[in-house]
């Protein structure tokens, strides 16, 4: 089962669908919206400030999400991917986004809608990712414009295909005979 921890009087809020692997660790003011997914070894933190997750949004295995205390919130839109390995911390990501696997998103950080930041990129604090970019090195820096094949192909795949997963593992946690 999950841990799912109240800090300082504030508790996790998840929306209907939501699944949690049996280890993953929602803590504090945390906010998941409808027909989210948090993976294996997955660790939500909102101990020091709020994370606010929008619609369909899959934080797959051992990715890190955090905040600054009294500073930065972390802000997620709707279907957006945060991979294998990822952290994100203290900045706000619109909707449809893509955060490959292994890639670190920094505080005060704006990753703005239909882009995508690559595996293993460092997006260094207080970047902005304009809308329809792909972003990726260390430090990261613009690579190309998304193509529509690109956000249909990738972005807008991954974030339903694990709303598939999720429905193949929340039967799975419930068949325990």
């Amino acid at each position: 089962m999950a841990i799912v921890k109240q800090v300082l009087g504030k508790a996790p809020r998840m929306g209907e669908g939501t699944f949690l692997a049996e280890n993953a660790v929602v803590i504090g003011d945390v906010s998941l919206g409808r027909d989210c997914s948090v993976w294996y070894h997955a660790v939500l933190r909102g101990d020091v400030h709020f994370i606010s997750v929008g619609d369909g949004v899959n934080i797959q295995d051992h990715a890190m999400l955090h905040c600054t205390y009294e500073k930065y919130p972390l802000i997620i839109g709707s279907n957006v991917s945060i991979g294998h390995r990822a952290i994100v911390h203290g900045c706000t990501i619109k909707d449809n986004v893509l955060v490959g696997m292994g890639a670190i998103v920094m505080d005060n950080c704006m990753v703005e809608e239909n882009s995508i930041v690559g595996a293993g990129a460092l997006v260094t604090q207080g970047t902005r990712v304009r809308s329809g970019e792909v972003w990726g090195g260390v430090p990261a820096r613009k690579i190309k414009n998304i193509s529509t094949e690109l956000l249909k192909g990738e972005v807008h795949r991954i974030a339903s295909n694990y709303v598939r997963y999720a429905s193949w593992h929340k039967e799975q946690s419930t068949d325990r005979s």
